[in-house]
């Protein structure tokens, strides 16, 4: 089934659930993605192998700094998920509200339905295709044998048989193939009428974005956001960095397509800096391929945003 971003607008509604800042379609993970370098990461479990911890789905958490920064962009707001289920939503979708959510859902799972029997009726032709191809073959094989192996009359006669027998067989083989194939036209016809159940991955419908009860505080964030919001506002991708032992991971370009390109770890401006974490930091960065960035926020510096004002260093081992 397809996805698309096209029907995503602005302001986008994050769930706050218990801390954790969450999103549950897959629409507005791809345009955010796509538009505005937010990776985020995915916690869920994949509905059709979820005893496996190596891949995961949906929802996608944000780090704080992410969510902050779409709320100072007013490209998201924060929504109390819990509050705004209990106080809003059950309420609203009843009547002709919730027949008209139930149709749109039908109307989807037969679009679905019908572009899986496009695919598996292009698969099938496809077959038939190699098989008719693969028997004109070993006919045109054994035909050619025979010639080469018969010098007279009786032999011919023997061949003609034979030749008479394998088109019969093959003609046989033709009408069986044509009735299961009509066969299967007729079920493709009454599955084509039964829609794919779709489980959708918002409560809600998408002409109906939810609202807050009550006004949410912006995200908590850390002194690092100063960083973050430096390096996004330059256009990298930034990813969390724990497995680096840093802040955070920034990508030239989408993650899915580039290597990091630097490991940014973010100081007080007036903070002392350990001599073993400028070893450390710059060693392992080196070593990985990567620049051991550091950076910080001037507070005297000026601008009008907070990554305005922040200046950063790159450490990179030489002779290594």
């Amino acid at each position: 089934m397809a996805f698309s971003s096209d029907f995503v607008t602005e302001p986008i509604p994050i769930s706050l659930i218990a801390g954790r800042y969450l999103l549950f379609d897959v629409n507005v993970v791809t345009y955010l993605r796509r538009n505005h370098h937010i990776c985020g990461s995915l916690i869920g479990s994949i509905p059709q192998a979820p005893q496996q911890n190596v891949f995961f789905g949906l929802p996608m958490e944000l780090m704080p700094e992410e969510a902050k920064l779409l709320v100072e962009k007013e490209v998201a707001y924060i929504i109390d998920d819990k509050a705004w289920h209990k106080e809003t939503l059950f309420t609203t979708l009843q009547g002709a509200d919730k027949q008209a959510y139930l149709e749109s859902l039908r109307s989807t799972g037969l679009k679905a339905r019908k572009a899986a029997l496009h695919e598996a009726r292009k698969k099938t032709e496809a077959g038939l295709a190699r098989y008719a191809a693969k028997k004109a073959q070993e006919l045109a094989a054994a035909g050619t044998k025979d010639t080469q192996e018969s010098g007279s009359s009786d032999t011919s006669f023997n061949r003609s048989s034979i030749v008479t027998d394998d088109s019969a067989s093959l003609f046989e083989e033709e009408s069986t193939r044509s009735e299961r194939s009509s066969t299967t036209v007729k079920s493709a016809a009454a599955l084509a009428s039964i829609p794919f159940a779709i489980t959708p991955t918002t409560s809600y419908p998408t002409s109906s974005l939810p609202q807050n009860p009550s006004q949410q505080p912006d995200p908590p964030v850390s002194s690092a956001y100063a960083l973050f919001a430096h390096l996004h506002y330059r256009d990298y991708f930034i990813m969390p960095g724990l497995r680096f032992g840093c802040n955070y991971n920034v990508y030239p370009g989408d993650p899915l397509r580039f290597h990091s390109h630097f490991l940014a770890t973010s100081y007080d401006f007036d903070q002392d800096i350990p001599m073993f974490d400028i070893i450390g930091g710059g060693r392992l960065g080196t070593a990985v391929k990567k620049g051991f960035l550091v950076g910080g926020e001037d507070p005297e510096a000026e601008g009008s945003k907070s990554g305005d004002k922040v200046r950063t260093f790159c450490i990179e081992w030489g002779g290594m």
